[in-house]
């Protein structure tokens, strides 16, 4: 446990300290581009409201018009294909945010739907994702039997290198495809598919938001609901690779610390009556014969044992027990061997239960 506990705080540190020198990179990289920017754009809504004589209320009467207007640029966003598109963003948990239900209906069916859909479309993606590394795996034994290797196991080490390179590949797919068809850079492109199919969706860039293309362009919505879909599937089976493994064996370890820890408790738990029950039997044998012999504890009056794990520890133990210790004394000359129970059987013996 001690060991699982600093591997904990030790991930906890690193993600701290990750996010530290995250927030300081961009930091660096943004902040100064941010201020230019700003400082452009007072500019031009200053020269806007000088040209044309707007009040401050009029302008920003035309702020809120340009921003709500924006998301109608691709069509309408709640006739069915929009509305798939944005069901596909909800349980994929992208959350692009270029769509939003605007009812309060609306909103809570979204919630609703969340709580059901996400759970599910994990469970699918897992699960396909293992279908798809047993596929590889297969694939990669067979050909390493055609190539004549003599090692035909297939490593982790070899599953990773093929789950990175589907991936790559995908994103390399989907950034050339949708370069071509959004009109994006190669690199815009690419960074759109990794946002995307790592879910992390922030919005910036989002397909099918251009010229109608959600009512006019049905071949290209299949294509990127089909490419959203596929990739994450992808994306899936090397998070079941690489993540999921080592989830897999750090549970492994704790059960396994348990485990130890509760055998040393029942160890240690143990011990004591182990000790008692030595103490108070001897497998020596008598003058007269072997045989399993009680030793009377010395502070009872009747020489017998008041812990009653001594009467666990023999298989015999006394009904009737002497009121004299010289019962006990007489029976080491005797020809039987055993425990002596004194004479003419005035003292019986049955089996523990």
């Amino acid at each position: 446990m001690k060991r699982h506990g600093a591997r904990s705080l030790l991930l906890i540190l690193s993600t701290i300290s990750y996010l530290l020198v995250g927030a300081a990179v961009f930091d660096a990289l943004e902040s100064e581009r941010e201020s230019t920017r700003k400082t452009v754009l007072e500019q031009k809504m200053k020269e806007i409201r000088d040209k044309y004589a707007f009040t401050e209320g009029d302008f920003q009467q035309i702020e809120r018009v340009v921003v709500q207007s924006e998301p109608h640029r691709a069509g309408r966003q709640w006739k069915f294909a929009g509305s798939f598109y944005f069901a596909i963003s909800v349980i994929t948990t992208i959350g692009y945010g270029h769509t939003v239900p605007c009812t309060d209906a609306g909103k809570a069916f979204c919630m609703i739907y969340a709580v059901l859909g996400i759970p599910l479309t994990l469970v699918m993606f897992q699960s396909l994702g293992e279908r798809m590394n047993t596929l590889v795996r297969s694939l990669l034994r067979h050909a390493k039997r055609l190539l004549g290797l003599r090692e035909v196991e297939v490593s982790m080490c070899n599953m990773v290198l093929v789950g990175l390179l589907f991936c790559s590949s995908t994103l390399c797919v989907g950034a050339a495809a949708f370069s071509h068809l959004e009109g994006w850079t190669f690199f815009h492109a690419f960074y759109y598919c990794f946002i995307t199919l790592t879910t992390i969706g922030l919005g910036d860039l989002v397909a099918l938001q251009e010229g109608d293309a959600l009512q006019r362009r049905a071949p290209y919505v299949t294509f990127c609901f089909m490419y959203i879909l596929v990739g994450l599937t992808v994306i899936g089976a090397v998070l079941n690779l690489v993540v999921l493994r080592f989830l897999t064996v750090s549970a492994a370890e704790t059960r396994a610390e348990e485990r130890e820890q509760r055998r040393a408790e029942r160890e240690k738990e143990g011990a004591p009556g182990n000790t008692v029950a030595a103490s108070t039997t001897d497998t020596a044998p008598g003058r007269g014969g072997g045989g399993l012999r009680s030793a009377p504890s010395r502070g009872h009056p009747f020489g017998c044992h008041s812990n009653p794990i001594f009467y666990n520890s023999i298989s015999y133990r006394v009904e009737q027990i002497a009121t004299s210790s010289s019962a006990f004394g007489r029976g080491g000359g005797g020809g039987a061997g055993g425990l002596y129970l004194g004479k003419r059987g005035r003292y019986t013996r049955r089996k523990s239960l």
